[in-house]
């Protein structure tokens, strides 16, 4: 009997998240007996003929990985505590490839290991101060870190440096660089008052939109406080997809993005910003001024007699229970309590916001649990129990960058566009959403990339350079995560 002439690669993925499926499922598809769609129309030199990739998924709970190599060929599950540093060093050493999609307190801990044991490490995470550190040890240890896989960071710098190196190929300036992204609803989905929903803790988004920014508009800087970030969204129509009604909030400091791409001496205008469906700046500045995001304890909180939504609303609303009617407290209440406070310039936000605390139940008389001893625990416990997505609702990531280029010698300036839209998918009645799938298939091809050496560079890296952003777009597309590029 002949022998299989395959050879088999490995990949272990650390963390059994909603992104580990598609990653998972990607990687396994190459070499595979039953080869995926896109690798029947896909040629990435020859490794889908001669090699096998088997995929070992790791979770602190077992039953966490269990689930997700659930009807996935070649793919396992382990149990695997990566504080316990023989078992991860026991798991890392089996395989070729490491990705790890764990929060990035963990990066550094895993990729010392990987280090050590000379195992490349793939994450969609931003390169923070501790993984920075292991760049050199990295270089020397002839091993490849890839940060920042993912979608944001991830497909929006290799879709950034895709136009720039462009623009610069043909001697053209940066005049202007603008991104746009945002996980939203798709629009049969966005079916409340906020028109958003969470596909995991609300805390992490709320805390998001708490955080100042900077950028740089027509030579000027601009700074933006934390507390005034949802007041600053702005109204925005894109011209490819005219029926959208979005907003847009700053995201964090884009001018460091100007060193990162090669464009802060040319370009006056450095703008990154996130996007939401219109009104939901206005309407969650408002719970903020309301006092919702709020992390002190509060005194009725601390009750062994536990508070109602209800009452809870009221001491927020500085409203007495004597003054209204026992029945119920509505939307005008509310409405008028909030416009007599001053938390509300306008009485349409008023009573959008209204409507969204009604929406959300706070008006409700079922007690709060024990476990909420802030207004930021309530919110973010609401705002989970009533703004997730039902088994059947699809979510939608959207991608778009503009970059305005000068030429020399009088050509015509060039604006050129980019845009990702992807919703969730659908299969056997269960779906997968677009976040998942543009943030677990970048990681899954960055790992290809390494398996096949692909990539030559050591140490620290993000896809900014064309070793790495080129075939893993060109994947990208094959795969059917489509780039609609067009220019004026």
């Amino acid at each position: 009997m002949e022998s299989d002439p395959k050879k088999k690669a490995s990949v272990l993925i650390l963390g059994a998240g909603r992104v580990c499926r598609p990653a998972a499922e990607f990687l396994t598809s190459i070499g595979g007996d039953s080869p995926q769609e896109w690798l029947k129309s896909f040629r990435i030199g020859d490794l889908e003929e001669q090699t096998c990739v088997q995929v070992i998924v790791a979770s602190l709970f077992l039953k966490d990985a269990e689930e997700i190599v659930e009807g996935i060929p070649n793919a396992t599950a382990v149990q695997l505590d990566v504080m316990n540093q023989e078992n991860l060093y026991n798991y890392i050493s089996q395989v070729d490839v490491v990705i790890s999609l764990l929060p990035p307190s963990c990066h550094s801990i895993v990729g010392g290991a990987c280090i050590q044991l000379k195992k490349h490490l793939v994450t969609a995470s931003y390169v923070d101060d501790s993984t920075s550190k292991l760049n050199e040890l990295a270089k020397s240890s002839g091993v490849t870190i890839l940060c920042e896989m993912g979608l944001d960071p991830g497909i929006d710098h290799m879709m950034a440096m895709k136009m720039i190196n462009h623009a610069h190929v043909q001697g053209g300036r940066i005049k202007s660089f603008i991104s746009y992204c945002g996980g939203i609803p798709s629009p049969e989905a966005a079916n409340n008052p906020l028109a958003y929903k969470f596909s995991w803790s609300p805390a992490g988004a709320i805390q998001a939109g708490r955080n100042p920014a900077t950028y740089r508009y027509q030579g000027e800087v601009v700074h933006v406080d934390g507390e005034n970030l949802y007041d600053s969204a702005k109204r925005l129509r894109l011209a490819d997809f005219p029926a959208f009604a979005l907003e847009c909030l700053p995201n964090r400091d884009s001018l460091i993005y100007g060193d990162l791409y090669g464009i802060e001496n040319e370009a006056s205008t450095i703008f990154r910003g996130t996007l939401r469906y219109e009104g939901f700046g206005s309407i969650m500045g408002s719970f903020a001024r309301i006092g919702f995001f709020s992390t002190e304890v509060i005194p009725i909180l601390e009750n062994q007699k536990r508070p109602t939504y209800r009452t809870f609303l009221l001491s927020l609303l500085k409203i007495r229970e004597g003054n209204l009617d026992e029945s119920a407290i509505g939307e005008n209440d509310i409405m008028e309590s909030i416009v007599s406070l001053g938390l509300c310039k306008e009485t349409e936000t008023a009573v959008k916001t209204a409507k969204t605390i009604v929406y959300l139940g706070f008006h409700e008389e079922s007690e709060i649990p024990k476990s909420c001893r802030s207004a930021f625990d309530v919110t973010c416990l609401r705002m989970e129990e009533k703004l997730a997505y039902s088994g059947i609702e699809q979510d939608m990531v959207l991608l778009h960058h503009e970059v305005e280029v000068d030429f020399p010698n009088g050509r015509p300036t060039e604006n050129h566009r980019a845009t990702l839209l992807e919703c969730g998918r659908t299969k056997n009645g269960k779906t997968t959403t677009a976040m998942a799938l543009t943030v677990g298939i970048p990681a899954a091809i960055g790992a290809l990339l390494l398996l096949q050496k692909k990539i030559q560079t050591k140490g620290i890296l993000r896809p900014i350079d064309p070793e790495i952003y080129m075939p893993a777009l060109d994947i990208l597309e094959a795969y059917g995560i489509k780039l609609l590029e067009k220019m004026d």
